[in-house]
């Protein structure tokens, strides 16, 4: 039983999410939720978000028992970028880049046996 959860054109550079998003690839879902309530980053407080609604969609969807859950893939992909012009000296531009990301989540239940 896999369920997922997906939050996309959040306002955050996909390196930066990666980053989180690395640090709880794997573990049990109590054990990621503490780690993100605790962690300094803006990508933290997000992906903490998208992991409550895989999880709620796993316990009202599905039925699932919350403390079995793990998640078993967070994906971090690219979206559309927003470009921007900061005027600099004679006359001239400069291109800014505003990176955008999708974050999907798979949360799955485990066995205590395996």
């Amino acid at each position: 039983m896999n369920v997922s959860a997906v939050l996309r054109n959040v306002g955050l550079s996909p390196q930066k999410a990666r980053l989180v998003a690395n640090e709880v690839r794997g573990l049990k879902v109590e054990v990621a939720l503490n780690k993100l309530r605790f962690m300094h980053k803006k990508a933290a407080q997000i992906i903490f978000k998208v992991l409550e609604s895989a999880i709620a969609n796993a316990e009202h969807n599905e039925g699932a028992d919350i403390d079995e859950l793990k998640i078993s893939e967070i994906c971090v992909d690219e979206a559309g970028t927003l470009r921007r012009f900061r005027a600099r000296a004679k006359g001239r531009g400069n291109r800014i880049l505003k990176r955008r990301s999708h974050i999907k989540i798979v949360v799955s239940e485990t066995k205590e046996g395996k």
